[in-house]
């Protein structure tokens, strides 16, 4: 092999790792709740407690965590029940459109974005239908 096709051996090696690494937008659906009760709901457990995920009561912590106006962070519970976090920006528009909603016990919402370690760049967050 010469070392022009092995430079352009390693230049599409390299140039296909790069393009691996882009990330695509995604789509979830669930339930806006304040992301700092929901953790904390979720953190209170019996510590002798080994079957946590059946003892709960995941549609009672979205209620009770159901953020109101004042609300800073956000998170969305999607029907599977593993949360996730909005970034700054999401966050920032997720408390408009409660402002906008007005009190309600349940905002379900459609997100799409990236996700990153538990956290959402969002693109865009809407109230579902």
């Amino acid at each position: 092999m010469g070392m022009n096709s092995m430079a352009l051996t390693i230049r599409l090696a390299v140039l296909f790792c790069l393009a691996s690494a882009v990330s695509y937008a995604e789509s979830w659906s669930g339930v806006l709740v304040d992301s700092k009760c929901f953790d904390s709901m979720e953190r209170n457990v019996n510590s002798t407690d080994t079957l946590t995920n059946v003892d709960r009561d995941t549609n009672l912590e979205i209620r009770y965590c159901a953020p109101n106006a004042k609300t800073k962070s956000f998170a969305v519970v999607p029907p599977e029940g593993m949360s996730f976090r909005l970034d700054p920006a999401g966050n920032a528009e997720a408390a408009q459109l409660v402002r906008k909603a007005g009190k309600k016990s349940r905002f379900a919402v459609a997100v799409t974005g990236t996700i990153a370690k538990g956290t959402v760049k969002v693109d865009s967050i809407l109230l579902a239908p």
